[in-house]
């Protein structure tokens, strides 16, 4: 993991964040993400599996669809996606397969995440394209939104 770019991974983060609660509030879980390219945010995305009935609706593909359509390419060169959860195996998967330049992320999921809390998609041997991957950015942040949604639910 490489060290984060100033004040800015914090910046995109928060627009991230912004994204996570309004996935909230619809009743999703709570994660959201950003796609930035230069100084710009190209796409968002909020975690819709159930509003969608998409299993593959996470937060994460939603932006990198949504970038795709806005560079008219699946191919995400010099872009920096910017999660409030660590991505799962089939998100990190897209990520590399969308030619991410830089992913960062908030909290770690240690049930599912493909970054390193179960596996490290980014480090397996044999892709043709790395990205460079910080996480822990707004990470008590990123977490309290989570907890605060799960508790909800079971009360």
């Amino acid at each position: 993991m490489i060290a984060p770019e100033g004040g800015r991974d914090s910046v995109f983060m928060r627009s991230a964040l912004a994204e996570a609660v309004a996935a909230g509030a619809a009743g999703e879980v709570p994660v959201g993400a950003v796609l930035v390219r230069g100084e710009d945010i190209i796409a968002t995305g909020a975690n819709k599996p159930i509003s969608a009935c998409d299993p593959t609706a996470h937060a994460e593909i939603e932006a990198l669809r949504a970038g795709a359509r806005t560079m008219g390419g699946y191919r995400l060169t010099d872009t920096t996606l910017y999660v409030t959860l660590e991505p799962c195996v089939m998100c990190a998967a897209a990520i590399v397969h969308a030619r991410v330049r830089r992913l960062v992320f908030g909290a770690f999921d240690p049930r599912a995440g493909g970054a390193g809390s179960i596996a490290n998609v980014f480090a397996l041997p044999g892709l043709n394209h790395r990205v460079d991957v910080f996480g822990g950015v707004l990470m008590q942040e990123c977490a309290r939104l989570l907890q605060e949604f799960f508790a909800q639910r079971r009360d």
